[in-house]
């Protein structure tokens, strides 16, 4: 199962192109500090602007580099069900772990839509799935019964990734699914409400820079000590936020530049933080006692 304290991995880039170099030791990074996973190539990861050839690098890099110490997720979504299913197809063939697949985005299928979508991608390609449900920036919501449905008819679709502050869907999803399908939060702030509900770990953000913490809590919630996990997740909540204040993954991956893990780069139309919230985030980093090299906070 695909569970715990899972890192939604940024893409580091250096003069305009992947910094291979960062990637590895950003994958070290995780490996050392225990954390249960690395996605690759999602919405932190900046997959919507790297090119294919690049999409897929990253992923078969990270599968080489991991080798076998971690467990690597591929982010391999997509609007058009040709190019989910070629992202998919590579990902199994480099031997990644698992893949996420986003609800599509922009083109708003129906739930007939999105069903027919996820069943071709998990009828040709026989790798663990996880659903990612992010109304936020898809304009679609994959509906619980669509997700039974799916779940019902592909063995393979283990789990969904939701971010989303409907507590209620929570619910349903657990109520509909049972224990055996693991909803994973896709939001940092949120991840404790939906483990109350029966969520079964986090891929986090904010793992990025402070791995140790995020794990110390779903780790305390999955074994029912949620006083503790209460208590961490309090302690983490203003770090939570300010890692939102602009769009992600701009405040983290300026937070791993701060901590000397990254260059502060991103590709348009994602560009630098705004210097007031730049050093918002930096103050906050420091009032964590996180190692800042980098930035005046």
């Amino acid at each position: 199962m695909f569970q715990g304290s899972i890192v939604a991995l940024i893409t580091p880039f250096k003069d305009g192109e992947v910094d291979w170099q960062a990637l590895e030791n950003l994958i070290d990074f995780h490996v050392n500090n225990h954390t249960d996973a690395i996605l690759v190539c999602g919405t932190t990861g900046e997959s919507p602007t790297l090119t294919f050839e690049e999409h897929e690098r990253v992923v078969e890099h990270a599968v080489k580099h991991a080798k076998g110490r971690i467990k690597v997720i591929a982010g391999t979504g997509a609007n058009a069900t040709h190019e989910a299913l070629e992202l998919t197809s590579h990902a199994k063939r480099v031997g990644a772990d698992a893949c996420l697949l986003v609800v599509p985005y922009y083109n708003k299928p129906t739930q007939e839509g999105l069903y027919q979508h996820f069943k071709t991608i998990a009828d040709e390609v026989d790798i663990p799935i996880i659903l990612y449900n992010i109304p936020s920036r898809t304009g679609v919501e994959i509906a619980p019964e669509t997700i039974y449905r799916l779940v019902s008819d592909c063995p393979n679709i283990l789990g969904s990734k939701e971010s989303t502050p409907n507590m209620d869907r929570i619910s349903e999803l657990r109520k509909l699914l049972g224990e055996n399908f693991t909803i994973l939060s896709g939001d940092d702030s949120l991840t404790l409400p939906m483990m109350v509900l029966g969520a079964k770990g986090v891929i986090s953000v904010a793992n990025n820079i402070v791995p140790r913490e995020v794990k110390s809590m779903v780790e305390s919630a999955l074994r029912g000590d949620f006083k503790k996990a209460m208590e961490l997740h309090y302690n983490l909540y203003e770090l939570f936020k300010v890692l939102f204040i602009e769009t992600n993954p701009i405040p983290v991956k300026t937070a791993c530049w701060a901590l000397g893990m990254c260059e502060k780069e991103f590709r348009l139309p994602l560009c630098s933080m705004k210097p007031e919230n730049e050093k918002r985030l930096i103050k906050t980093l420091k009032s964590y006692n996180l190692p800042v090299v980098r930035g005046d906070g």
